[in-house]
């Protein structure tokens, strides 16, 4: 059995990983039980495209946010501000007021 070798660790949103699972069942033809499962999951929350929204929230340009939390904010999609301190409440990273207004914005802009 061959070992696999990590060579870029990088996070990816949910929606991200419904294409990836997408181009596996094409190239394997059958997805293994976990795969299968990870599929149903993101059927039943993932709705739309959210690699706009990930590139708005990039260009907010925010210093302490990175993009693990940025990931954490579009799968979560905080609608208000109180939200979004419960999304980031995990981390160890503080963001100002304004800076909260902006994402949660954002992330409204984006749902409408």
């Amino acid at each position: 059995m061959s070992a696999p070798k990590i060579i870029k660790e990088h996070p990816i949103s949910m929606s991200e990983l419904k294409t990836e699972i997408d181009k596996i069942k094409k190239r394997d033809k059958e997805l293994g039980f976990r795969t299968n499962r990870t599929e149903e999951y993101i059927h039943q929350f993932i709705k739309e495209d959210t690699s706009k929204l990930v590139e708005s929230l990039k260009k907010l340009n925010i210093s302490r946010l990175k993009d693990e939390q940025v990931i954490k904010i579009v799968d979560l999609l905080p609608r208000s501000v109180e939200d979004l301190k419960v999304v980031l409440h995990g981390y160890t990273v503080t963001v100002t007021k304004d800076n909260m207004k902006k994402i949660v914005d954002e992330v409204n802009k984006f749902l409408k």
